[in-house]
């Protein structure tokens, strides 16, 4: 269950597609508000519900006005979605890539919580990173899985300093999901999509499990990561 007795406002990157837009979906027929906030314009009409603001997260200028526009927003939750693959291992991974992976999934959600965890409500306020199964270790994925790793050490740092106003911080770290991103040719080399459970993972399958890391039911779970991955890290050593 994911229905409040106040009203609710999410803060989602990533929300013109994939995870984030099957998330917004299900916030906004809850009854959520949702501010989505990414660099394709909206994929959702809800005009009284939904905001959009089309924002490269990756561009610290952007990000920078993006902050200082969600002053006083009042959010109940922030889930950061947003996220692109590049591939590359210990010889051919480019520096530019680098950059880029570190911006999107370092960089941007660390300024969007410095600019919205003092407005989250103490007792009810959430947080959600949205990572990588790839975390745990994968050829050729070596910025990618390094970047979505720093999600955990933030996620964590964060549990820890939030804890004593009751706001919790939890990742997700999903397997091969069937959204655009696993054709994007800017990726580089293709997804590996031979998951243990014989299919791909649906976009709303990890929409659903944050969904529930927003909930009331979920207020004394903070600091985890919890894998939805078909069963890929099986057998693997987690954090």
């Amino acid at each position: 269950m994911i229905e409040r007795n106040a009203p609710a406002h999410c803060v989602l990157t990533g929300a013109a597609s994939g995870i984030g837009l099957a998330l917004a979906e299900r916030l906004l027929s809850a009854g959520w508000r949702v501010t989505g906030v990414d660099i394709a314009p909206a994929a959702i009409q809800h005009p009284e519900q939904y905001r959009h603001v089309v924002c490269d997260l990756a561009d610290a200028d952007a990000l920078r006005v993006l902050c200082a526009g969600l002053a006083g927003c009042g959010p109940t939750a922030l889930v950061h979605c947003a996220g692109v693959v590049r591939t590359g291992g210990a010889l051919d991974t480019r520096p530019e890539d680098t950059e880029l992976l570190w911006r999107l999934h370092g960089a941007a959600p660390m300024a969007l919580v410095q600019a919205l965890a003092p407005q989250l409500p103490d007792g009810s306020g959430r947080i959600v990173l949205v990572s990588s199964r790839a975390v745990l270790g994968r050829a050729h994925r070596l910025a990618y899985a390094a970047t979505k790793s720093a999600q955990i050490g933030l996620a964590r740092s964060l549990a820890a300093e939030l804890v004593g106003r009751g706001i919790t911080v939890n990742v997700i770290a999903p397997g091969a999901v069937d959204t655009p991103m696993l054709n994007d040719p800017k990726r580089g080399a293709a997804a590996r999509v031979d998951l243990p459970l014989g299919r791909l993972i649906n976009a709303g399958e990890v929409a659903a499990t944050i969904a529930f890391f927003l909930s009331a039911e979920a207020g004394a779970i903070t600091g985890q990561t919890l894998y939805v991955c078909g069963g890929a890290s099986l057998g693997a050593m987690t954090p």
